[in-house]
């Protein structure tokens, strides 16, 4: 896991901080994106967002 996260910094360095996980070049992509925002929301929910940068356990 930890190659992964560090995969991604890297891809953010690259980028100017855009997430690699979504297309295009907008300030929203410097941001976690809008579907695991809504994911997280749900007290249910567990798992990775996209880019697996992000995790949310169960019940935090």
């Amino acid at each position: 896991m930890k190659i992964t996260v560090n995969t991604i910094r890297e891809k953010l360095k690259r980028t100017g901080g855009c997430f690699p996980c979504r297309p295009g070049d907008t300030e929203e992509k410097k941001r976690m994106c809008r579907e695991f925002k809504e994911q997280i929301s749900a007290s249910a929910y567990e798992g990775y967002c996209h880019c697996m940068l992000y995790y949310k356990s169960f019940g935090d």
